[in-house]
């Protein structure tokens, strides 16, 4: 698996609206969706780098695509 550092979680959401995610709830979490895929983002600085890699994961992207719009 390629090296991810942990980043702020809203850099995070940032990247994800950029492929279609949009943030339906906060709170101590912010869920996002794409219409399909639900994720979750644990509000944190920095989101530990494994979490990160899950929620990558999770919305269908590979970890250098994810970098690429950071």
């Amino acid at each position: 698996m390629p090296k991810l550092p942990g980043i702020n979680h809203l850099r995070a959401v940032k990247a994800l609206e950029k492929v279609g995610f949009q943030v339906i709830r906060q709170g101590k979490h912010i869920t996002m969706t794409d219409g399909e895929r639900i994720i979750t983002i644990p509000r944190a600085n920095p989101v530990n780098a494994y979490t990160m890699a899950g929620i990558i994961k999770d919305a269908g992207l590979a970890i250098e695509e994810f970098k690429q719009l950071l």
